[in-house]
């Protein structure tokens, strides 16, 4: 799977999701690659595993986009470890989705 892809799926639950960074005022969604690790077999590159974090920043105690994220992973395969934290200088309700795609 390629970046643009994975943003494809994300955009799928959050249209206005972006990369890195987002101007939003509010609720946001943001996401970026940090790591990739090449995967070979019988001695050459065969794919390349990217290691990607969902960033939802929001006040909403249940908000849809987090099971929009959530559903759209489950449903496209993303393996993924899910967190929750509350910032309590900012008051958002940071949920992190730390996905691993092929």
């Amino acid at each position: 799977m390629t970046l643009a892809e994975f943003a494809q799926i994300l955009q799928s639950a959050d249209p206005s999701a972006t990369r890195y960074f987002s101007a939003q005022q509010g609720n946001y969604t943001v996401w970026q690659e940090y790591g990739a690790d090449h995967l070979s077999g019988d001695s050459t590159y065969q794919a390349r595993k990217w290691r990607i974090q969902v960033d939802r920043f929001t006040k909403i105690p249940d908000d849809p986009i987090v099971a929009a994220i959530t559903a759209a992973l489950d449903r496209e395969d993303i393996a993924y470890t899910y967190l929750v934290d509350f910032e309590m200088d900012t008051k958002y309700i940071h949920h992190i989705w730390d996905c691993e795609v092929v």
